[in-house]
């Protein structure tokens, strides 16, 4: 009895202890329980029985030697069984719980290494004081994000919706293609992420799993052969070319050695995402959308929003800083304005960082607005607009219509900050520092997002080092904002998506000027039967972005006097041939130039001079022998540029002498150029040259001696030329150079006159170069020892 009444207390603390158990299990232990409380009822009974009942004591002791045989049997079997079980659980439990500490140490580990480089040196205000800022509160957001972020979202159902998601996608074998849907900016991208980042994923797909943006206006050949060269291993080398992916049977079943996860973000089309699933044994597609595809997907789940204290932590983060409502706030208040914004995460994000700080009067303010609008219900996601435009309020004006521009730039695309900083500096007349600024503000916001590279952080750092993303809901605010009644009055004419050809509602209008400072053109091909006239007497920006192997200038720029900034960005897979070059004659007033990914064959067609440009960037593009001298000659059409940059032009093999002669120059940068074998000799003619970037030309064999006659050089980035042995001997005449960065060099020795660079502060180098910059023993001389840090993330858009 006594070892009954020890053991039947444990048994029942096991059974209610909250833990969930196999339901063979509980019921094994249901059954042991009832079984030891009818043993403690028989032990009762033998205790009260009479010792002369010599019959009922027999039948006594032979249910109690049954009993006992029962416990017995069952102790020495079964609970065994369960014994070994719950070790097994323990150890894999464990060993998960490891993984994940190992995995987040890591990414510490990296973030970390991130923060090590570029963000000490250099000194200063200007553009440096801005970039740190930006770079720390960037870190500070991958914080919340990080450590703390994962036990905040485990209370905001993330956890729930990737328990469910990773059971349609890996735990039901009939589920091939699963679907998370739900309206825009209700975390449908953010649960994808996550659950790519949950270990258990990774480690059932074996880390097999690619993640694809589609878009609105996609690139379906493009992302077709990313996935065929995934599957294939060659999508670490450029992926496949078109011919195979045309040959490639998408319908067609195929088997594949190792289990994958195909997540395809942002879809919008049927037709496309149809295009994009196929069949192949092993893998499984996860489509996070705005819509339901019943004829593709095999399960959906709907992401939920926010409810009660869920939104009001979400909203407090971006408010106050906090997870609840603190003390001094009026609570009351806030949590009107937690209704008003009806449980959507982005809302609550962005509304509660745009009154962070501010006054009671302004919360409400905000919070009648917000309540003039009808309850949300099926159609939330079309009053999206209209709640989430009380954001942009307290904006002052400027900052909003820098916000009001973002909506010029093509959707799920990174924007090259050096584009929209050109762009801010145009239109608004802003210098660069204050265009900074205000970047930073919308961040802070969370009007958009930083993509910082991690070499990015002083200032020295180029502008196309980071890119700046933006949610396509707060893209289609920024164009429903823009917007006006007449087409001919916008202040910004924009084409929100790519289109064959442009829209009918400015033929119409075309016998009339258009008003528009900014024009934004996203088309395919276009030659000259698909242009018309259109007259832009104020138009100062016209962004080009198209995805074609051939685009004609629009013959309309002739009738844009008051153009300053064209930007022309080509999404296709190969360089785009630009015809009509000679448009540029008539540009007497630009200043800025972006070309990415075109091929400069007909550059010749230049032929007068552009007084004021001062700024060109030429982006993956073909140069095609277009700079030689017996071309153009640089110095003479452009003779006031203050900033050249060429990156990642391939077939770019030697620099023009004509360089030499362009005595306005401030700034060269050419980078990640991997045929670039020579500089021009007489490079130092350049007296007015401040930046001289040559990252990433790894046959780059030397630099001409003539550099040391660089009088205003502060700053040279040499890193990762693999092949360059040597600095000239004469280095130590740049008496005001600052900063060197030379990581991933391969030098031997340094010349003797580096001892008399006494303007140098800041060098950036291997382990192995250190000690000879070490060795001059020099007080003010801050040696950085960089780790290796290697990103394709410039890929992602190409």
């Amino acid at each position: 009895m006594a070892s009954v009444n020890e053991l039947l207390p444990i048994i029942q603390e096991i059974k209610y202890s909250g833990v969930e158990l196999p339901s063979n299990r509980q019921f094994q232990l249901d059954g042991l329980s009832r079984t030891l409380t009818e043993g403690l009822e028989l032990s009762r009974k033998v205790l009260a029985s009479n010792r002369w009942n010599v019959y009922k004591n027999l039948q006594l002791a032979r249910k109690m030697e049954k009993m006992e045989k029962k416990i017995s049997t069952f102790i020495n079997g079964p609970l065994q069984a369960h014994i070994l079980a719950d070790v097994h659980h323990m150890r894999f439990e464990t060993t998960e719980r490891f993984d994940k500490l190992d995995w987040s140490a890591k990414r510490l580990e990296e973030r970390i290494g991130n923060l090590k480089i570029g963000l000490g040196g250099g000194g200063g205000g200007g553009v440096g004081g801005w970039m740190d800022e930006a770079v720390k509160r960037v870190e500070e957001e991958r914080k919340w994000d990080g450590s703390f972020g994962q036990n905040f979202y485990l209370g905001l159902g993330i956890e729930e919706g990737k328990r469910k998601v990773k059971e349609m996608v890996f735990e039901r074998e009939i589920f091939n293609v699963v679907g998370i849907c739900g309206i825009g900016g209700s975390g449908k991208t953010t649960l994808a992420n996550e659950i790519c980042r949950d270990d258990q994923v990774r480690r059932h797909f074996e880390n097999r799993i690619l993640f694809l943006t589609v878009s609105q206006s996609p690139n379906v050949e493009q992302l077709r052969a990313k996935i065929l060269g995934f599957f294939t291993g060659a999508d670490g080398m450029g992926g496949m070319g078109n011919d195979l992916v045309q040959k490639w049977n998408f319908q067609f079943e195929w088997r594949i050695g190792a289990p994958a996860l195909i997540v395809l973000d942002d879809v919008w089309s049927l037709k496309v995402l149809e295009q994009l699933i196929y069949k192949v044994a092993g893998c499984k597609t996860l489509v996070v959308s705005r819509f339901k595809f019943p004829t593709v997907f095999d399960a959906t789940y709907n992401v939920e929003l926010l409810r009660g204290d869920e939104a009001i932590s979400l909203f407090c983060h971006s408010a106050f800083g906090k997870t609840s409502i603190p003390l001094a706030a009026d609570s009351n208040l806030v949590k009107q304005i937690v209704d008003e914004c009806k449980g959507l995460p982005l809302a609550l994000k962005v509304i509660g960082a745009s009154l962070r700080d501010q006054p009671e009067m302004y919360w409400a303010s905000a919070k009648k607005r917000l309540s003039r609008g009808e309850p949300i219900c099926e159609s939330h996601e079309s009053k999206l607009h209209d709640r989430m435009a009380i954001s942009t309020q307290f904006l002052s004006k400027k900052v909003r219509e820098c916000f009001l521009d973002l909506g010029s730039f093509p959707e799920d695309k990174k924007i090259p900050l050096d584009v929209l900083i050109n762009v801010w500096v145009e239109i608004h007349d802003l210098d660069d520092e204050e265009a900074f600024a205000i970047l930073v503000e919308l961040s802070d916001k969370n009007l958009l997002t930083l993509v910082r590279d991690a070499r990015a952080g002083d200032k020295y750092s180029s502008y196309y080092e980071i890119c700046v993303a933006q949610h396509d809901v707060l893209r289609d605010l920024a164009i429903h904002l823009s917007s006006c009644g007449d087409v001919n009055e916008c202040k910004r004419l924009l084409m929100p998506r790519r289109e064959a050809q442009l829209p009918k509602e400015w033929e119409r209008n075309a016998d009339r000027p258009f008003n528009a400072q900014i024009v934004s053109i996203h088309t395919g091909e276009m030659n000259e039967m698909d242009w018309f006239r259109m007259d832009f007497p104020k138009a100062e920006v016209l962004i080009l972005n198209f995805s074609a192997n051939e685009f004609l200038l629009p013959p309309f720029i002739d009738d844009m006097p008051k153009l300053r900034a064209l930007v022309m960005i080509n999404y296709s897979t190969s360089n785009a041939i630009i015809g009509n070059f000679s448009v540029f004659s008539n540009l007497a007033n630009l200043k800025s130039l972006w070309l990415e990914k075109a091929s400069l064959a007909r550059l010749s067609e230049f032929t007068v001079p552009l007084k004021k440009l001062r700024k060109i960037s030429l982006i993956l593009c073909k140069i095609n022998n277009s700079l030689d001298d017996s071309v153009i000659d640089l110095s003479h059409i452009f003779p006031c540029l203050l900033e050249l940059t060429i990156d990642h032009c391939e077939d770019l093999i030697q620099l023009p002498s004509s360089i030499s002669r362009m005595q306005s120059l401030k700034s060269l940068s050419i980078t990640n150029c991997h045929n670039l074998e020579k500089l021009p000799p007489n490079l130092g003619n350049l007296k007015s040259l401040q930046i001289l970037r040559l990252y990433a030309c790894p046959t780059l064999k030397m630099l001409p001696p003539s550099i040391s006659d660089l009088v205003c050089l502060k700053f040279l980035d040499i890193s990762q030329c693999v092949n360059l042995k040597a600095l000239p001997e004469g280095i130590g005449k740049l008496s005001r150079l600052e900063k060197i960065d030379m990581r991933e060099c391969s030098l031997m020795k340094l010349p003797y006159s580096v001892a008399s660079l006494e303007s140098l502060r800041v060098v950036i180098c291997d382990e192995d170069v250190s000690c000879l910059w070490m060795d001059l023993k020099r007080v003010n001389l801050d040696v950085q020892v960089a780790e290796k840090c290697f990103s394709l993330d410039w890929l992602d858009d190409c």
